[in-house]
């Protein structure tokens, strides 16, 4: 039903995210006519951002730089669209318990407590309305049952009138905007000459593609003779994401290897041989390790 709801449902709201000191806050409208899903997000604090999706095609702009992004991505999970469709495979690797029933944002909310069957990721605690099933809280969980990250609707309409055009006018916009288009092309670890010969329990790859060093590594790695593309590959064991980037090694930006951490965010960089790899994900550093250390070069 949550993922149902974020997805075929019609509904607008803010929604705020915190985690490590930082807090971020967006207003959302969804809206679905049966076949087709639009969806706008507008960022409210930071440099103004916005976002336009039509199915696959995501197109965003940064205003204040007259950027305009267009780029077809996976519908992978992100609040509230938080679990993967049909994945069957969640109870193999968390337990699931009802709790008592709370108020969330004006609502009545079922809430699940998800608790890990091994230390290779996090719990987490779903609050999903009543009504439409549409998720209203997500609480990520740390070892020690502490709220490591909250992403929450402040205020949240369901079931409103779509207004499709609210998203395709503004994604037709494009005059006076410096349009880039990143292509990404789908591809395997295999015939990119990588193995991953041992990924942490519970996690199955649902996405490969090489795709342009985003940013302002592009122009860079241009001018030198690294290779200006990373190849990414998302893992997922259904409620949770790991993303692994392999790139050609450029001593001018890879300067040591390097563990970070936002909220639930953990971020690890460090060198194999020629390439750099940076694995990213909503779990424990010591499972981007297994990742890591799962990582090989085949040829």
């Amino acid at each position: 039903r949550i993922h149902q709801a974020a997805s075929h449902s019609n509904f607008q709201g803010t929604f705020i995210v915190s985690g490590g000191g930082v807090v971020a806050s967006a207003r959302i409208a969804h809206f679905c006519d049966g076949r087709n899903q639009f969806e706008r997000i507008e960022s409210l604090d930071g440099p103004a951002r916005q976002v336009f999706r039509h199915n696959d095609v995501v197109h965003t702009f940064w205003p204040a730089s007259r950027i305009a992004r267009i780029e077809q991505r996976d519908l992978l999970t992100s609040f509230p669209a938080l679990l993967i469709a049909g994945d069957d495979g969640i109870q193999d690797v968390y337990d699931i318990q009802a709790q008592a029933a709370e108020r969330i944002a004006g609502r009545e909310a079922h809430v699940l407590w998800v608790r890990p069957r091994d230390s290779h990721r996090y719990g987490y605690r779903l609050w999903a309305d009543k009504a439409s099933g549409l998720l209203l809280r997500s609480d990520v969980l740390g070892e020690k049952m502490e709220i490591l990250e909250t992403a929450a609707f402040s205020d949240v309409a369901i079931g409103i009138r779509a207004r499709f055009d609210s998203v395709l006018q503004p994604m037709r916009q494009l005059e006076g905007y410096r349009v880039v288009r990143p292509v990404m092309a789908p591809t395997t670890l295999a015939s990119q000459g990588w193995l991953m010969h041992r990924a942490p329990p519970g996690f199955r790859q649902v996405s490969c593609v090489r795709r342009p060093v985003d940013g302002a590594y592009s122009a860079a790695i241009a001018k030198g003779a690294a290779d200006p593309h990373v190849l990414q590959t998302i893992y997922s064991d259904g409620l949770t994401h790991v993303s692994l980037f392999i790139e050609a090694y450029d001593p001018a930006r890879h300067v040591r290897p390097l563990t970070t951490s936002v909220g639930a965010t953990q971020t690890l960089m460090l060198r194999q041989g020629p390439w750099w790899i940076t694995l990213v994900g909503d779990v424990p550093v010591a499972t981007l390790q297994l990742f890591a250390n799962g990582l090989e070069r085949s040829r």
